[in-house]
C-alpha cells in the first residue's frame, strides 16, 4: 500500500513539474487527449446510429 501512495505522489509531482516548466506544450498534450476521446465518442456514434438503422 504505501508503494502506491510514493507513485502517487510521484506522477502528482511530474504532472505539476511538467505544467510549470512547459506549459505550451502540457496544453498541447491535454489538447491531443480530448481530441482522442471525442474521435472516439463520434466513432461509437456512428458505430450505434448504425446498428440502429
Amino acid at each position: 500500500m504505501q508503494v502506491k501512495k510514493v507513485i502517487t505522489y510521484v506522477a502528482v509531482a511530474f504532472v505539476v513539474f511538467y505544467l510549470l516548466s512547459r506549459p505550451a506544450e502540457a496544453a498541447t498534450a491535454v489538447n491531443s487527449v480530448f481530441d482522442g476521446i471525442v474521435a472516439g465518442a463520434n466513432q461509437l456514434a456512428v458505430f450505434f446510429t448504425g446498428v440502429l438503422n
